[in-house]
Formats: C-alpha cells, structure tokens, sequence
C-alpha cells in the first residue's frame, strides 16, 4: 500500500512550529543560563568550599547523574505539588532542565577549575589579590575557557532533551508536533519537519557560542 506524502497540509501549521520553536528556544537558553550559574557556584563549593558544602554539593551532582532526567522532571512536576510548591508545567520544565544541567555542568567546570596549576594561584597571591580576586581573574576565567567546548556540547544536548519535557504537555516543539500528529496522523511529514528544526536550532545555538567564545576569549595576535 502506498503512501502519499502531504507536507503542504502539515506546513500549513506553520505559526504553531515556530511558536513551539521558539519555546524551545527560551526554554533551553534560560536552563542553559541557570544551569551553568548553579554549576559554576557547585564546581566552585567542591573545589574551595568548606567541607558541609562540598559534601552538600557533591551529594546533588551525585543524585542527579545517577537518576534519569525524566522522573526528575516527573519529581518537580507531580511530587512537589504534594509539599505545596505546585508549577505550571513550563516552569516546571524550566526547573527540572536547571537542576539537570547544573549537576553535569559543575563536573565540567571542575575539571576545567582542577586543570588551573598551583604555580598560577600561588603567583595572584604573591600580587596581594584576595581569595575573590584570584578566584574571579586566576581561576574562573581560564577555567571556563579551557572547558568551553565541553560546555557547549552540554548545552546542545540540553536543547535536544528538551523534547523530553513534552511529557508533561510543557507546549514546546515536540509536544505540539505530538498533538499535531494525533489530529492528522501524518507523523513522517510532522517528524521529519521537527527534525529539520532541531537540527537548525542545533547549528543556531553552536553559532552563538562560536560568537560568546569569540567575545571572551579572543585569539592574541602572534
């Protein structure tokens, strides 16, 4: 049995993809923004911070890794209701992909904090900077950049499990493009068009962080 191929009656939902997209959009550049905030201040406590809070911080990062990100975004959207904090479900989504994010980005900037040598602190020190100075300008900085690539690889990934939050009818790309389906049942058509659009917002975001990397870190002439 053949069968006929009819993007043109699926295009035509065309204001309700980019809507979705762009949901997208600003969900995975808030998460990225708050993601890499609580991975710097978590990477920061594990590595400088008294002991309760490295512990503290190394417990979060440890639970997050080790469960999958959908019964944590099932957590933050049907089990805190129970403790009285109840999220409509975009800003649960938000929440969750923060939370996510966080966990694996202060394990990357860590490793980028642990790779900063001794020599290097001990040299700020010696200039009479404070333990915020050599932090901010001798350890952060340096650290962020030799990580960088890591670091955007993660947040690409965040834009692709963005799909995931779907499941909680959070009216992103994925969750439309599912309804959209149940009401045409032409899923070639609908998925192979929100293929095409992640993979655009893929290349969109790369090209940002080419940008941000460019700004912060520019090449030195010779």
């Amino acid at each position: 049995m053949g069968y006929t191929f009819q993007f043109g009656t699926v295009l035509g939902y065309w204001p309700q993809f980019l809507e979705g997209a762009w949901l997208t959009v600003k969900l995975s550049a808030f998460a990225m923004t708050f993601g890499l905030a609580v991975g710097i201040l978590c990477a920061l406590a594990r590595s400088y911070g008294p002991k309760p809070l490295a512990w503290a911080a190394a417990v979060y990062v440890e639970f997050i890794r080790n469960t999958p990100f959908l019964i944590q975004l099932y957590f933050v959207f049907f089990a805190l209701p129970n403790a009285g904090i109840r999220l409509d479900p975009t800003k649960a989504a938000l929440l969750a992909m923060t939370i996510n994010l966080g966990a694996y980005s202060t394990e990357i900037v860590r490793a980028g904090l642990e790779s900063i040598p001794a020599g290097q602190i001990e040299a700020g020190r010696a200039l009479g900077l404070n333990r915020l100075q050599i932090i901010r300008f001798i350890v952060l900085l340096p650290a962020i950049k030799a990580v960088y690539p890591a670091l955007t690889s993660q947040f690409i990934l965040v834009l692709l499990g963005s799909s995931i939050v779907s499941a909680i009818a959070a009216e992103e790309l994925t969750a439309f493009a599912n309804t959209l389906n149940m009401q045409t049942f032409r899923s070639f058509e609908i998925y192979a068009i929100v293929t095409l659009i992640y993979i655009a917002l893929a290349f969109g975001f790369r090209a940002v962080f080419a940008g941000v990397h460019a700004v912060l870190f520019p090449q030195r002439a010779g």
